[in-house]
């Protein structure tokens, strides 16, 4: 009976550190805490945003700052700007999860020269969908290209509004509005630089380019989730992508493009077994940021009634610097290689209306050409859309995935020594009764052997992550060649828009709604 003991003894040991290692304990069982709607850069910087332009506080390149806005706010923030750098400040308004908001709401962010003159401004409102989302918008100072104003070295305003029904007055404005007009926004703002070129480049924007769409990516679908912001956004390359995705919850991917590539996208939302008839208007939205996190491009399904629907990006042109000289905002928007963002929402009303809480979505992502030789720029660039911070971050969550499949190894080894130790004092006890049965000895092997009676399998480490996109072909290989950054964001209705003062013809083929 000691024996049996014992042995029951070994089992429990090893059960409890194999369910430890697992995370399967249910004495340490915890419900899982529902995820940030949106999540802030690591090391971020809080700021309080000035009724005045004099009283406004520096924002500093390259740091990420966190702060907040009310119905109606109209925040004023100040960059130092030399007269040979372009200059990029973009702004992230995250509305609380449910906000009753109105078709007009969004953010806008303005940059102004010393005499109040724009420069350039950009917004992102909340459009048909009417819930709430991340908004991003992101305002530039552009040097050359033919410009007059905003040239000179000195103190630039950064303003930034909360605009649409609910920055008004609530009692003039109808329900929906009165809803949006209620509650804070947090706001992740950040100020990035850009080196300026060596000698004169090209600035002729392109006027034409292909409007064809490439055919499906090849390779086998590859399942991932989505990141909650821009800084932990899921990296993805070409290829076919499946999430399940929450109603009412956006996803973050980044796609790495480079110097002459252009980038091509879709997003497809699965079919749904229901038997009444109904539908969601704007069941899926995705939408297309630069590393500088500027509006490029945004797609939506439309109207969804259970039958798959697909979103998708009109043709974009090929990234070139040039392109920040361009009149049209989606244009302007690919000026920059680097970490380009696709943004899917789902609409919440899809719960509601059909009885469940995630839904199937297939990303499907094509990045087309060879990459090409950097612009001359005066002084090394790296990623402008990344800070130290989210450098680190993103570094430190392929640790923790590796630390993980170690300490659950190491458990698991410790468990097996206990079981051992435990087993050879029962076989040597002198009231033994019968034979030890089964037990394992320490010997020299290695391997995927068989789990110990009673005990979960080993789990394997984590697979590594898809190989990002690579340069095939003439120019500089990707990493080599500096990089720079974008202009603000393209403008749709109900979607953003910017203006700089240039032209507003658009160019290209026509959108393909």
């Amino acid at each position: 009976m000691r024996q049996h003991g014992r042995t029951r003894t070994a089992s429990a040991v090893v059960a409890a550190v194999a369910a430890a290692a697992l995370g399967t304990a249910p004495a340490q069982a915890a419900e899982e805490p529902t995820p940030d709607p949106y999540r802030f850069g690591v090391g971020a910087r809080s700021v309080v945003g000035a009724e005045s332009s004099a009283d406004a506080e520096v924002l500093e390149a390259g740091t990420t700052y966190r702060s907040s806005i009310g119905p109606g706010g109209k925040l004023n923030f100040r960059v130092d700007l030399d007269a040979e750098r372009n200059a990029y400040v973009s702004v992230v308004a995250v509305p609380g999860p449910g906000t009753g908001l109105a078709y007009g709401d969004g953010i806008e962010v303005t940059l102004q020269d010393a005499q109040g003159t724009r420069c350039s401004s950009a917004d992102e409102k909340v459009g048909a969908g009417r819930f709430a989302r991340p908004l991003a918008a992101a305002a530039h100072r552009t040097i050359g290209g033919g410009r007059s104003t905003c040239q000179e070295e000195g103190a630039y305003n950064v303003l930034v509004e909360r605009v649409g029904a609910g920055a008004g007055n609530p009692a003039s404005a109808d329900a929906s509005a009165s809803a949006s007009a209620s509650g804070t926004w947090a706001l992740e703002i950040r100020h990035v630089t850009e080196p300026g070129l060596r000698q004169p480049g090209p600035t002729e924007a392109p006027t034409a380019w292909p409007s064809a769409s490439p055919g499906l990516p090849g390779g086998e679908t590859r399942e991932t989730p989505g990141g909650s912001g821009f800084n932990d956004a899921a990296e993805i390359s070409e290829g076919e992508w499946s999430s399940r995705m929450e109603a009412g919850r956006t996803y973050f991917y980044r796609v790495r493009v480079d110097w002459g590539q252009r980038i091509f996208a879709t997003a497809s939302l699965g079919s749904t077994n229901t038997g009444d008839f109904t539908f969601v208007s704007e069941a899926l939205t995705m939408r297309l940021y630069n590393p500088v996190r500027a509006l490029v491009e945004d797609g939506g399904t439309g109207s969804y009634d259970g039958r798959q629907k697909q979103a998708s990006l009109d043709p974009l042109p090929e990234v070139a610097y040039e392109n920040r000289f361009a009149g049209a905002d989606k244009v302007q928007g690919m000026r920059l290689r680097g970490d380009y963002y696709l943004a899917v929402s789902l609409n919440p009303r899809l719960a509601q209306k059909f009885g469940r809480e995630r839904f199937g979505v297939t990303l499907r992502v094509n990045v087309e050409g060879d990459a090409k030789a950097a612009p001359p720029y005066a002084e090394p660039v790296g990623d402008l859309g990344v800070s130290e911070g989210e450098k680190g971050e993103r570094g430190d969550a392929m640790r923790l995935v590796g630390v993980a499949g170690v300490g659950t190894g190491a458990l698991l080894v410790v468990g097996l020594v206990a079981w051992t130790l435990l087993a050879r004092r029962a076989a040597a006890a002198p009231s033994q009764a019968a034979p030890s049965q089964g037990v394992p000895s320490a010997g020299a092997g290695a391997g995927h052997g068989a789990p110990l009676p009673g005990t979960p399998a080993p789990a394997r480490g984590p697979v590594a992550g898809p190989v990002g996109p690579h340069a095939t072909g003439g120019g500089s290989p990707y990493g080599d060649a500096h990089g720079y950054g974008p202009a603000g964001g393209p403008g749709h209705e109900g979607g953003t828009g910017q203006t700089d003062g240039a032209p507003r013809t658009e160019y290209g083929p026509p959108p393909a709604r």
